[in-house]
């Protein structure tokens, strides 16, 4: 009779009191060593043999790293990843070992990129209808689908303007969509110049149009400081100043006026006629006495521009942030041929068109009736954004409707015919996983997915490889005719996100929840 098996030869894990638990697995060979993961009742994970790299990636974060990589088809490669995940439990159930399974499958998403990559076609940046079509098809799954004729020219001219001859990649943060609640998403445009999210200050009637503009952006306030006061007839308790004496009341306002009336000089002399003014959480960025200063130097005011939009404003104006007034001077400036605040549709919007020597960015104005419209207005023309930055990346359409996974997965099938032993298993079951996509498609247009599946199999074995499913008529149709394409990257990075994710999930050798 065999000896008993030790802990160490069964691979059994041991839980350490506490939250610093951890698995202890030494006496296993070194090509046995799995990574290990130990959830804690507080939902705490703890990771052990490098584990951090399979918590960074699992299917919580899939989704936003596809987001990252491509900006669309967040949805299918979690779609993927599950259906994936499902193959290769039937795997581990038959008794094969998650270290083949796993080395198969990346093998496997290496050919079907190949594959992918072999059925695209080339797209030209100067080939604006193509590039149309892409965003268009990403709109048409929104809520706003029956806007896509207007946000999709809107989206590909903007990134448009921040290619150049030898651009690889745009960063989507030079693009800004400011959301204005009033008229329709009809009213959604790309503003020729830079939209701004305030409004002009008018509190104390100070001008609200300015031609020939000299803008500075300024990263102090225009308001009295927090008294640092040492008189004998000034009582000072924690943050509350009491003054006994007339006279010195007087002293104090009279000292806080001049000190402002300084200031504002100091940024007249400079010439600037438009100032943006950062918002401050010590005290307020701008007090009335200032704006009144500013109203008779005839100066615009626009407050409350956050931290996270200094960089962007500097950069579309041309101009450099000031962060004290003895820094302040007419080098220091952007230039525009004008500034002014009009309303439509209800909303008040600021305006700066004709700038000088402007940065490579973009503004867009968001329009809808209300905050939930505009929200979505600004998600979905995200989403058509990245779908134009991944033309830029990878310059190559496929069709959609279905069509790659089902050419994909046969292709891949009859690629596995030419393999041995379990790899071969692995091969075919990872090409009966892709096709998880064209099912859900036809799920969600509320067709038979089996008849659906089945008819497209067919057609793609009478060699249709850009058959794809029609949801509109509910049968398979050419899906390029019907201008339903994606592109290229969106169903490379899914497939390739998702297989290096369930992969990962393969390597963890036990999971424990700690009590």
């Amino acid at each position: 009779m065999s000896a008993k098996p030790t802990q160490s030869q069964q691979g059994v894990t041991k839980t350490l009191s506490g939250a610093n638990a951890a698995f202890n697995d030494k006496g296993k060979p070194m090509e046995l060593r799995l990574s290990n993961m130990i959830q804690t009742s507080k939902g705490e994970v703890i990771i052990t043999n490098d584990g951090a790299t399979i918590l960074k990636n699992q299917l919580v974060d899939l989704s936003a790293a596809q987001d990252i990589e491509a900006g669309d088809g967040t949805t299918s490669v979690v779609v993927l990843a599950g259906s994936f995940l499902g193959a290769a439990e039937k795997m581990l159930q038959k008794g094969m070992h998650p270290t083949i399974i796993a080395e198969a499958f990346l093998k496997a998403s290496v050919k079907a990129v190949e594959y992918l990559t072999e059925m695209s076609t080339p797209v030209d940046l100067s080939d604006n209808a193509s590039l149309l079509r892409a965003a268009s098809t990403s709109l048409n799954s929104k809520i706003v689908s029956q806007y896509s004729s207007t946000l999709a020219p809107i989206a590909v001219a903007a990134v448009i303007r921040l290619v150049t001859p030898s651009s690889s990649n745009v960063d989507l943060r030079d693009i800004r969509v400011v959301k204005k609640v009033g008229g329709t998403i009809e009213d959604t445009e790309l503003v020729d110049g830079v939209v701004l999210k305030q409004n002009v200050v008018t509190t104390a009637g100070g001008p609200t149009r300015m031609e020939k503009a000299k803008i500075a952006i300024i990263q102090f306030q225009l308001s009295a400081p927090k008294p640092d006061i040492s008189l004998p007839s000034v009582v000072q308790m924690d943050n509350t100043v009491v003054i006994n004496d007339y006279r010195q009341m007087d002293k104090v306002i009279k000292e806080g006026r001049q000190y402002l009336l300084n200031l504002c000089k100091k940024i007249k002399k400079a010439n600037c006629n438009v100032l943006l003014i950062q918002k401050s959480i010590l005290r307020d960025a701008v007090d009335e006495t200032a704006l009144n200063f500013l109203k008779r130097l005839n100066i615009l005011v626009v407050k409350d521009v956050e931290r996270d939009e200094i960089e962007f404003l500097s950069k579309s104006f041309g101009c450099k942030p000031v962060a004290d007034i003895d820094a302040f001077t007419e080098d220091k400036l952007g230039y525009a041929d004008l500034v002014e605040e009009d309303t439509r549709s209800g909303a008040k919007v600021v305006r700066v068109t004709g700038v000088k020597n402007r940065g490579r960015t973009v503004s867009i104005l968001a329009m809808g009736s209300n905050n939930l419209v505009v929200e979505e207005c600004e998600r979905s023309l995200h989403d058509a954004l990245c779908v134009v930055r991944c033309l830029v990346k990878k310059r190559a359409l496929i069709g959609g409707g279905g069509a790659p996974e089902i050419h994909v997965s046969r292709l891949l099938s009859q690629y596995s015919q030419s393999l041995k032993g379990m790899e071969a298993y692995c091969f075919q079951a990872y090409a009966d996983a892709l096709e998880v996509i064209p099912v859900t498609l036809a799920e969600n247009a509320g067709l038979n997915p089996i008849a659906i599946v089945t008819e497209l199999r067919n057609r793609h074995a009478l060699g249709e490889r850009t058959a794809g499913i029609n949801v509109r008529r509910g049968l398979i149709s050419n899906i390029l005719e019907e201008e339903v394409v994606q592109p290229l990257l969106v169903s490379t990075s899914a497939v390739e996100l998702a297989t290096e994710t369930v992969c990962l999930l393969l390597k963890i050798d036990d999971y424990v929840q700690a009590r």
